[in-house]
This record gives C-alpha cells, structure tokens and sequence, in this order.
C-alpha cells in the first residue's frame, strides 16, 4: 500500500484500513503463537502498513487544523 494511495483517503476510511491492519496483526500473533508458521515478513509489512496510515491520518489531523 502506498503513501499516495492513502493520501486519496478520508480520515473515516483510514481509520477503517487501520483497524483492518490491527485486526491482521493480531491474526498473525495469534497464528505464530498456536504453533502455525505464518511468513515471517508479514510481520514487518503490516506493521509497516500501520505506521503509514497512522502518519497519513496525522498529517490529515494537522492540515485541517490549519486552515
């Protein structure tokens, strides 16, 4: 997912993508933990994938604040 991609979002459907990534991760830890192997780069991805839509949400916060 990229930052552009985001960029299009409103908050209200950014917020829906990032409970569907946290959702997603506790899947993951959920798996890792009853023994399944899940790809072990997922990790990274959806914590990656997390950070940018928080980052997208905050700058969307800040610039609307500024007008």
């Amino acid at each position: 997912m990229d930052a552009k991609e985001l960029r299009a979002k409103n908050p209200a459907e950014l917020s829906d993508e990032l409970v569907k990534l946290r959702k997603e991760q506790f899947a993951l830890r959920l798996q890792r933990a009853s023994g399944q192997a899940p790809k072990p780069d997922q990790f990274g991805k959806v914590r990656r994938n997390i950070a940018r839509v928080k980052t997208v949400l905050r700058e969307q916060r800040t610039a609307g604040g500024e007008k």
